[in-house]
């Protein structure tokens, strides 16, 4: 396999990579791995190098997300604000690409998606990927998985059913989906007035222990403490996006690819809705039991 097919067949490459991984550094890895198994690989009799080389890459990427599941979650930086240790993994990952690139790609993509197909298994994730947003054939998939083309159409299909995403299963949504937009805006834009606004004066806002971290759970009351902390988590809010977090409102926030942190509203009844409840959740053992889904 020459350079030159692998660099014109790059930003395919790397467009699979990224949604298989979440993340830009981890995607240009995959890559370079990629080449290294290309480069040494006698290709002499194939016919598609396109079709190979995504089939290398996709395998590159199965191996990493396989990993994920055998490496311990390490907490990174707190949507309160304060500062958690930080592994020199992350720092490195962190540092590996350019944040505004990053963000610019993940937008690009989708920040909801994203969140969704890191709440995948690493084959239904694998066969969504390959096969809805690439076109890539079942039985071309299978092999890679070892499994048959029927149960890897059933692994693309769960997948599915969580990414096209539901309507939210309550009263008023429209103007529950402009709060929780509101309140993603504020934050990122660092607006604490507009973000004040949206709060109940008695708005409790709970967070697990992984989210600080400390021995107990943390509860924040009042819209000023709240708005305060949130403000804190203006980089975060960055990499977040709205979902239905168990069929209601909330957001969701990736680091470096991965799902980190979820918020999960509750509103007050009536015309007012403001914003009542806010339980964020960092815990990768509460994380892996949420039922994320595109908000459509």
């Amino acid at each position: 396999m020459t350079g030159e097919i692998f660099e014109e067949n790059r930003p395919r490459l790397r467009a699979v990579a990224y949604r298989m991984l979440g993340s830009l550094a981890e995607a240009d890895d995959a890559l370079q791995e990629a080449w290294l198994r290309a480069d040494r690989a006698d290709t002499g009799d194939v016919e598609n190098p396109a079709g190979w080389l995504t089939t290398v890459v996709a395998r590159v990427c199965l191996n990493m997300l396989r990993s994920r599941e055998h490496r311990r979650e390490e907490p990174l930086e707190g949507p309160l604000g304060e500062p958690l240790a930080e592994s020199e993994a992350a720092r490195a990952v962190a540092d590996a690409v350019d944040p505004e690139e990053e963000a610019l790609v993940a937008d690009s993509v989708g920040l909801a998606l994203l969140v969704v197909l890191d709440t995948l298994s690493p084959a239904e994730r694998l066969a969504f990927v390959l096969h809805d947003m690439f076109g890539v054939p079942f039985d071309e998939i299978a092999p890679m998985l070892e499994r048959t083309p029927a149960a890897v159409r059933q692994s693309a299909s769960r997948a599915r059913r969580r990414v096209r995403g539901a309507p939210l299963p309550q009263a008023d949504p429209v103007r529950q989906r402009r709060v929780t937009g509101a309140y993603l805006a504020a934050t990122r834009g660092g607006d604490f007035d507009a973000l004040l606004a949206l709060l109940h004066p008695d708005v409790v806002l709970r967070a697990d222990r992984m989210v600080v971290p400390t021995p107990e759970p943390i509860v924040v009351t009042g819209s000023r403490p709240v708005a305060e902390g949130a403000m804190a988590s203006m980089g975060r809010a960055r990499f977040a996006d709205l979902v239905l977090v168990d069929g209601r409102p909330g957001m969701a926030m990736l680091e470096n690819g991965r799902l980190r942190v979820v918020l999960r509203f509750t509103f007050e009844a009536g015309d007012s809705g403001l914003i009542t409840g806010i339980d964020v959740i960092a815990e990768p053992e509460r994380l892996q039991k949420l039922e994320l889904t595109v908000w459509s």
